[in-house]
């Protein structure tokens, strides 16, 4: 559901009888932050990995123990894969997982390595929600 047609506060509140997610993935940041974390469970962890709407504004820590003792974390690949020994692990999975068909890539749009400028558009004009590939 897009969070701009439909209130996913509120969706997920009543989904769960009103006791909210164990984790939320939140790419949008900005716009959705404190909705977010609203949909959370007690314990529960906000997982911001984007900030398409822009950066989430200073708040005061309390509110994350307020709302029931929750988790807050921001994941960059790097300390993912910080040795090679561990970039190589998690690539493994990540192949095994795809040749297993148990992840299936979603590209929503392809454009020839001419028009990467559209794709930036696209990208920048919030149109996409799969990933789009430049095509040499």
């Amino acid at each position: 559901m897009p969070y701009t047609s439909q209130d996913f506060e509120e969706a997920v509140k009543l989904l769960t009888g009103g006791k909210g997610v164990q984790v939320a993935y939140d790419s949008v940041g900005q716009t959705t932050f404190f909705k977010s974390i609203s949909c959370l469970a007690p314990r529960g962890m906000l997982v911001l990995f984007g900030q398409s709407s822009g950066p989430v504004a200073p708040f005061d820590p309390q509110l994350l123990a307020q709302r029931g003792s929750l988790f807050l974390t921001r994941p960059t690949l790097g300390n993912y894969t910080a040795t090679r020994a561990e970039l190589q692990e998690r690539a493994a999975d990540l192949f095994g997982w795809i040749a297993a068909g148990k992840l299936r890539l979603r590209t929503e749009f392809e454009f020839p390595l001419k028009d990467a400028g559209k794709a930036h558009e696209a990208l920048t004009g919030r149109q996409t929600t799969g990933k789009v590939l430049l095509i040499p």
